[in-house]
């Protein structure tokens, strides 16, 4: 089974400075029928104009997961985290038994808008020690950011099993083939895709998988796409 779920579709919230469009319900956006797909509980798309950001605020039992398309963020948090992620930067916190964080775009020198897609997944336990990590990945194809799949090596690890997110950095008719699983999340961030099973995806849309089989996925221009392997 495929949801194809587009662009246009997506609950945007919009504060100063701060624009974000939901993936599942959130916040005041709340659609029963739209909270998650298996362990993916948030899936953000948010542009930051200089200066501006998500002050301290806290959070539990979640592995939030970022990446960053374009610009810089600053992330600060109550464990003495403290760190510019630029783009081709997967960060990664363990929220854990509780920590506070602030995500904004305040580096010195920083004068552009920041994207970054922020993306919560719910753990195997709760109150974990709060972690975190950070790394930079340069992607070739279909290339791992964070995993809970053993084996599976990637980027940085989340304490989830059997789930993974994936980024496919293509250009012009290039094309992979995507983990089979019983899930899937595949949101494309940037460019359009034509993805097997789903047809053609722009900038924006999602499409949703629940069943086994790993679907070609090929670019029709420059595309990046994140996909979310799922349990």
């Amino acid at each position: 089974m495929v949801d194809v779920r587009r662009a246009g579709s997506r609950f945007t919230t919009e504060t100063p400075g701060v624009t974000t469009r939901h993936s599942f319900s959130f916040g005041t956006h709340y659609d029963p029928g739209n909270v998650g797909h298996a362990v993916l509980v948030a899936h953000n798309d948010d542009r930051v104009e200089p200066g501006h950001g998500y002050d301290l605020h806290p959070h539990a039992d979640l592995e939030i997961v970022t990446w960053v398309l374009s610009g810089s963020l600053v992330h600060q948090d109550s464990e003495g985290h403290a760190h510019v992620v630029g783009a081709g930067q997967v960060q990664r916190l363990s929220a854990g038994s509780g920590v506070r964080h602030s995500e904004r775009n305040d580096a010195p020198g920083a004068g552009e808008p920041t994207r970054f897609v922020q993306m919560w997944v719910l753990p195997d336990e709760s109150g974990l020690r709060p972690s975190y990590a950070l790394a930079t990945v340069d992607p070739h194809g279909l290339t791992p950011l964070a995993s809970g799949i053993a084996g599976l090596d990637a980027a940085v690890g989340i304490h989830t099993r059997g789930a993974a997110l994936h980024v496919a950095r293509l250009g012009p008719a290039e094309s992979v083939v995507l983990p089979d699983a019983p899930r899937l999340h595949v949101f494309v961030a940037r460019g359009s895709v034509d993805l097997e099973g789903a047809g053609v995806l722009e900038e924006g849309d999602a499409a949703r998988f629940t069943a086994e089989g790993g679907p070609r996925l090929a670019a029709t221009g420059p595309a990046e796409v994140l996909v979310w392997q799922l349990p």
